[in-house]
């Protein structure tokens, strides 16, 4: 179906027509409703969705089913100061940014200028790092904030919302057409950084709690509605230095699963963290694991 729709001048046609505005709102609004309640079940065992890992809860919609929460026990924030942790669940690729470099997002070369459409903004953090976060259906769609800080306002830029499905990458810049809002954050332990959201074809409801506050480390800072979705984190050079192990995956085209709140790397130099004595939460293997940090490499 992908095939047709990208690939055809009549798929195209329709693709055009799926990705309106009012069908998406149309989309949004059934799947906030009751009716959209039998869906679940189907979900759940086509994805193999382990319930016993969430809240209980009666679900009122499917949208109330994909933002479920997860049990705190089992999303613990690694809470050193010098510790800057993943902010959700998803796919990891970590990219350089040096000078004019640009970095790999789903298939496509981006520079930080083309994601925030803001000049000034993105030539802070050359020589900073990129981290993307791919999260897929069955991924928890909740994201946190990564260290205590000033927030700043939520940048909301208009996009035309596609899929995120590889074969549509192949036709389609994911950034270009896809709705995305991202905030300054003044953070305590790295300095100045950006946290983006992204949303994806008839799915582009990012929901973020905040305007301008101070927000804590560990805090929800907002969820997803139903779909594929990436959130990027941009940091300042010196700002830290991430696990190795993450730029050599991401070198060899491989991803990296992480969870929400485990440590992916400690405060640069340029920082006042405290560092002395303080150890990774988790060892890494050869092959790319480890019992703390549970990662998982995939091609």
């Amino acid at each position: 179906m992908l095939k047709f729709l990208y690939c055809t001048k009549f798929g195209g046609l329709i693709l055009k027509l799926l990705t309106a505005r009012p069908i998406s709102k149309a989309a949004g609004k059934y799947l906030d409703s009751r009716l959209s309640r039998h869906k679940i079940k189907g979900y759940v065992k086509k994805h193999k969705i382990d319930l016993s890992l969430y809240e209980k809860e009666d679900y009122a919609s499917f949208n109330a089913f994909f933002t479920r929460k997860i049990r705190k026990e089992l999303r613990p924030f690694c809470m050193e100061k010098s510790a800057f942790v993943a902010p959700c669940d998803g796919k990891l690729s970590l990219y350089k940014i040096d000078g004019e470099c640009r970095f790999n997002i789903k298939g496509f070369d981006y520079t930080v200028a083309s994601l925030l459409k803001n000049d000034a903004l993105a030539a802070e953090f050359a020589g900073g790092y990129c981290f993307v976060f791919r999260l897929c259906v069955e991924d928890y769609h909740r994201y946190f904030y990564f260290d205590n800080a000033k927030k700043g306002e939520n940048v909301f830029i208009k996009g035309r919302l596609h899929t995120v499905q590889p074969v549509a990458l192949g036709r389609r810049r994911v950034f270009s057409e896809n709705c995305r809002e991202y905030t300054v954050l003044d953070t305590e332990n790295f300095g100045k950084a950006v946290q983006c959201e992204v949303g994806a074809m008839m799915v582009g409801r990012i929901v973020n709690y905040h305007g301008t506050a101070e927000v804590k480390r560990g805090e929800e800072k907002g969820k997803f509605e139903f779909g594929g979705s990436t959130i990027v984190v941009l940091t300042k050079q010196g700002a830290m230095i991430p696990d190795e192990e993450f730029l050599i995956n991401t070198a060899g085209n491989k991803e990296t699963k992480v969870k929400c709140g485990e440590k992916i790397g400690v405060a640069g130099a340029g920082t006042c963290a405290p560092r002395e004595n303080e150890s990774w939460c988790g060892q890494a293997t050869e092959k790319g694991e480890s019992s703390a940090r549970n990662k998982e490499v995939r091609e």
